[in-house]
């Protein structure tokens, strides 16, 4: 049995089970064998090597374009490697439809091979079980449990429709302009990547309905978001991307979906479970994700900036700052999952962050109202105190912390989350 090692992407394991020329019994055979000597094969795996080993409907060159696709979104460099070295696959229809990512760097959505074949098969067949997939593409009737050449061609052929649709230029564009038009501009805000999948799998099923463009960007923003909220895809991904496109295909896309944002995104939890959720310390958690990606769509500036916008900060890497500065907590005895509560986060511009320092909440407000009244700028550009007090809104900072006592860091918190979750409310509905 002859092998043949193939080095496009870095999964060593699943290229060298793609390039084994088996016949069908043996590839079940090599998963068991792999699986039992503790590498995890999934059954986007068995998926892929299933597309490989068939040749007669072409499973060979999907493989490739599947491959090639992965690898030219991360390294467009890699497009005049494929040019020249295989020049099989350069000639074929694949290629010239993926010619695009040569000049392409955005990173915003760069697929893995499980996540293009989770897209194309859940958009294309209406299914979102990988496992359906492989059996599909045996030649499996479910109806009789039989299997049929005539089944296995047609799914090779639906397969590679899914596949064309999503390295279409004009689609994979147009899908991160709706992503980003949400204000997730940068990859750090994007978190879950099933999310994405199914973001696109639902902007390419509301595409093939008809839906007028305006709705398909509404639709999508709204799903996005709610999926990264609520952990939609987190737990059993195949399981909830196989109800949901079944639900849209049934119900139609306007019932599923107002009734799936009506139950999710209810007041309660804007007004109670987002809150408590929001009780948490870890910065890459999906609301504070989500509230950057808000703060970017409503235009607000930087914490105590005057004109450098979240955005700005975002795509420069910026400082987290602590409202209630780390160190000064943590000689209060707190420890670290007290002082590092997302709440008590901001995005600001270095200096500012730098200038602020160790100092106390209430002192370094204090400067702010001096310097609002025509004392020494210490901390950003701001001037005005209805500037100040715009931009504490902007920030879901309660003006409490202007007073001569300040806030209670608790009450801060408390507060704090409470505001957030009104500002994410504010914004989902004007997606």
């Amino acid at each position: 049995m002859a092998t043949q090692r193939y080095t496009v992407t870095p999964h060593p394991i699943e290229t060298l089970l793609t390039w084994v020329k088996t016949g069908e019994i043996a590839i079940p055979e090599i998963f068991i064998r792999v699986n039992s000597a503790g590498a995890e094969l999934s059954q986007a795996d068995f998926a892929m090597s299933k597309i490989a080993s068939n040749e007669t409907y072409g499973g060979n060159t999907l493989r490739k374009a599947i491959d090639y696709f992965c690898h030219l979104s991360v390294a467009p460099h890699f497009y005049e490697k494929i040019k020249e070295n295989d020049k099989d696959f350069a000639a074929t229809e694949f290629f010239q439809k993926m010619s695009w990512l040569k000049n392409e760097n955005d990173d915003i959505y760069d697929p893995s091979y499980t996540d293009m074949l989770r897209v194309a098969f859940t958009s294309e067949f209406k299914r979102g079980k990988l496992a359906d997939l492989v059996a599909l593409l045996s030649g499996r009737n479910f109806e009789t449990k039989q299997f049929e050449d005539t089944i296995a061609e047609e799914s090779f052929k639906r397969l590679k429709s899914g596949v064309v649709n999503f390295t279409n230029e004009t689609n994979f564009k147009k899908f991160v302009m709706i992503i980003r038009s949400a204000g997730f501009i940068d990859s750090s805000l994007i978190g879950s990547q099933n999310a994405l999948n199914f973001a696109y799998i639902l902007y390419l099923t509301l595409r093939s309905h008809k839906m007028p463009l305006s709705d398909i960007e509404k639709a999508v923003r709204k799903w996005f978001v709610v999926s990264v909220l609520t952990g939609r895809y987190s737990g059993s991904p195949e399981s909830s991307f196989d109800y949901d496109i079944r639900q849209i295909h049934e119900q139609g896309f306007d019932a599923y979906g107002s009734a799936v944002f009506a139950g999710e995104m209810s007041d309660a939890y804007w007004n109670s479970l987002l809150p408590q959720e929001m009780n948490t310390s870890s910065s890459i958690s999906p609301y504070f994700r989500v509230f950057r990606a808000a703060q970017v769509k409503l235009g607000d500036h930087g914490f105590l900036s005057r004109d450098i916008t979240v955005l700005d900060l975002i795509l420069n890497k910026s400082d987290l700052h602590h409202i209630y500065p780390r160190n000064h907590l943590k000689k209060q005895g707190l420890s670290r999952g007290r002082y590092n509560q997302i709440a008590n986060y901001v995005i600001t511009q270095s200096e500012i962050n730098i200038g602020i320092g160790d100092k106390a909440p209430i002192l370094y407000f204090n400067d702010l109202l001096i310097q609002c009244n025509g004392g020494i700028k210490k901390y950003g550009g701001i001037e005005k105190i209805d500037d100040l007090k715009a931009n504490l809104k902007q920030h879901c900072i309660p003006e409490e912390i202007l007073t001569s006592n300040g806030m209670d860091y608790e009450d801060f918190l408390e507060e704090r989350r409470k505001l957030m979750a009104v500002k994410l409310k504010t914004y989902f509905h004007a997606l």
